[in-house]
């Protein structure tokens, strides 16, 4: 059987290295294509050949030439179902029905950048319309599962929530000795840090107003990311005085020598659906200090794998940091308990199970019954 999953793109960010996840390592009978509304991006490179790619280049705002296109296309490829993620692909949904598509599900993995609290009515209205056209809809968070039933006011039971999955391989504990010569990082001292998109909803200047709170003049506070904020983000290290304390290093595509690098991981969004970084984190044995926002709290064990704060407090975001920075000991034992709760519970063959089992059941297929792969797709774009 056939999934295709729609998404706006494929640049680095934690909806489309979930999609990457997923699709990489497919159930037996399931074979994955991917529609990317605009562009393919960087984490086109990160998907196995035999994943179809498709780019459909849409203009801003209301594209009919493009609509129409999708259509066909999904007529072509004759999917058993399509997935459509967040608000950007919800043309998917009218597309895959247009097009006699089976069955369609739509996943929500986190609120947009303009609407960090799901408070848009007229977004809400709209899901709501187009609620009977969805067979099924998923979530990464119970959070985002609550918003969907409570304010959006879907149907519960047409509801599930799949938490993303880390590689709890390649995201492991390493050595931290080596990870901070690679990144110019004094072997001495604690070094806290986050990896990110440099976006507003991250709470990046939350997070540097904390750092400069703390008393610790040995402590390094490492940003990894790139965004519109960047620019603001290094004058508020510079108006602090924080001077080589802070290090800005850019987008990488070397994140887990970055966090074997680290000792804190400190996430301060404002609004979250399920943090991968988190997840990489916690993998990487790292305690967490994160913002009480979202599906933060389904991660992070307050008091035993990390520490939940609340959002926008540099005071609070500072005294969760400094109690790692100052208790080494309590530090590697909760790094120690965040690892073992990233193997345990959110590894990446439980979150690809299932997807594969929602996609046997909405294709109508038991695991036993599903055919064989079929040849891949041939990619465009």
């Amino acid at each position: 059987m056939l999934v295709v999953h729609i998404v706006h793109c494929l640049e680095i960010g934690g909806l489309e290295t979930g999609i990457v996840n997923l699709v990489n390592a497919p159930r037996a009978g399931q074979r994955h294509a991917v529609l990317c509304m605009t562009h393919g991006g960087a984490n086109r490179a990160n998907l196995r050949p035999e994943v179809g790619v498709f780019e459909l280049h849409k203009a801003d705002g209301n594209d009919p030439r493009t609509f129409a296109r999708l259509v066909g296309l999904l007529r072509r490829l004759r999917p058993d179902v399509v997935h459509t993620r967040n608000w950007s692909a919800f043309d998917g949904i009218m597309a895959g029905r247009l097009a006699g598509v089976g069955r369609i599900a739509h996943g929500e993995h986190g609120r947009e950048f303009a609407d960090p609290h799901g408070r848009n009515r007229r977004r809400k209205i709209l899901r709501r319309l187009l609620a009977p056209l969805v067979d099924s809809f998923t979530t990464v968070s119970d959070d985002l599962r609550r918003w969907l039933i409570e304010d959006v006011r879907i149907r519960a039971a047409k509801v599930v929530r799949i938490h993303n999955g880390v590689d709890t391989a390649r995201y492991s504990p390493g050595d931290r000795a080596e990870g901070r010569a690679a990144l110019g990082i004094p072997s001495g001292g604690t070094v806290v840090g986050t990896v990110g998109r440099l976006n507003p909803v991250k709470g990046h200047v939350t997070l540097i107003r904390a750092f400069a709170r703390l008393a610790t003049a040995d402590a390094v506070l490492v940003v990894a990311g790139d965004g519109p904020c960047r620019d603001e983000l290094h004058q508020c290290a510079k108006t602090l005085g924080l001077g080589d304390r802070v290090r800005f290093l850019g987008e990488r595509h070397d994140v887990p020598r970055v966090l074997r690098a680290m000792d804190v991981f400190v996430l301060p969004s404002i609004a979250e659906g399920i943090s991968n970084t988190t997840l990489e984190a916690m993998a990487t044995g790292l305690p967490v200090v994160a913002t009480r926002v979202g599906g933060n709290a389904e991660l992070v064990v307050h008091g035993t794998t990390g520490r939940l704060v609340p959002a926008e407090n540099p005071e609070a975001l500072a005294e969760g940091i400094a109690e790692y920075v100052s208790d080494p000991i309590r530090r590697l034992d909760h790094g120690a308990r965040a690892r073992a709760r990233a193997v345990d519970v959110f590894g990446l063959d439980v979150m690809r199970d299932t997807y594969a089992s929602l996609y046997a059941r909405l294709g109508g297929h038991s695991p036993a019954m599903i055919h064989p792969v079929e040849p891949a797709l041939r990619s465009d774009g």
